[in-house]
């Protein structure tokens, strides 16, 4: 264990610096300051999108900021991804022109934010944090998991995920769960919401994975040392924070 610790200390350190600034950030539980932040991140995360997904289309830039601007006013962010995908194909089919290529940025990370700024404002910043604790618990877990016991290959898409891996991080991640859900839910809830979060962000992650293998690259930036690139980093948000809002939704 300490050997692995030992080659992850970069990791280590980065993952800190950014725990401790999400938890500065919780502490102010600003509405502005959390849509800055989510918004920084998005267009981050779309530049290394659109390196993986190979496309060079500045105008999705001014699509993405405007879509931002909006949900800062809105009461449901989400709902603005559909409002633009009809607006998208609406040109499309008007001009025959319109980049149809766009399409997979918008999907991909802008409607993830969209669902993260939206889970936020609807069930507060202690939300937040439980699905940063899911997602976390289920990250770490699976590397240490997978790098103390791990043999069995979890899939051909990422070859060093191993399946003990996958299972620790997710039990990681149940444990972590019901201690940071909120007690109105209920135990039984929280423990189905943080599995099936814990679920999603596997395969956020795999998903990510893909997506690299694909353009051929490690990573997606190297913006974060021991990381990589934001889109590294918050993968696993990207889909988890979708589905806990769906599920919120429906048990809240």
């Amino acid at each position: 264990m300490s050997n692995i610790i030992s080659e992850s200390s970069t990791r280590i350190k980065t993952g800190i610096v950014l725990v401790i600034t999400l938890l500065i950030i919780g502490f102010i539980n600003s509405t502005t300051l959390t849509w800055l932040l989510f918004g920084g991140l998005m267009l981050i995360a779309l530049k290394e999108s659109m390196n993986l997904f190979k496309i060079d289309d500045d105008k999705i830039y001014i699509y993405a900021i405007g879509i931002w601007i909006v949900a800062y006013f809105y009461p449901k962010p989400e709902d603005l991804i559909f409002v633009v995908a009809i607006i998208f194909a609406s040109i499309l089919a008007y001009t025959k022109e319109f980049n149809k290529s766009l399409f997979l940025p918008l999907m991909y990370p802008i409607a993830s934010y969209l669902f993260l700024f939206s889970l936020y404002i609807s069930y507060g910043m202690s939300t937040l944090l439980w699905l940063l604790a899911v997602v976390a618990g289920t990250d770490v877990g699976a590397y240490f998991v997978g790098k103390s016991f791990g043999s069995t290959k979890f899939c051909e898409t990422s070859p060093n995920k191993t399946l003990e891996g996958v299972a620790g991080g997710i039990f990681t991640a149940a444990i972590l769960g019901m201690i940071f859900a909120p007690e109105e839910l209920g135990l039984i809830v929280a423990l189905l919401i943080s599995l099936l979060v814990a679920l999603a962000s596997v395969f956020g992650d795999l998903f990510e994975s893909y997506l690299k293998r694909e353009a051929d690259v490690k990573d997606s930036g190297d913006i974060l040392p021991g990381h990589g690139g934001i889109l590294d980093r918050t993968d696993g948000y990207l889909f988890g924070g979708i589905i806990m809002l769906v599920l919120l939704r429906l048990f809240a």
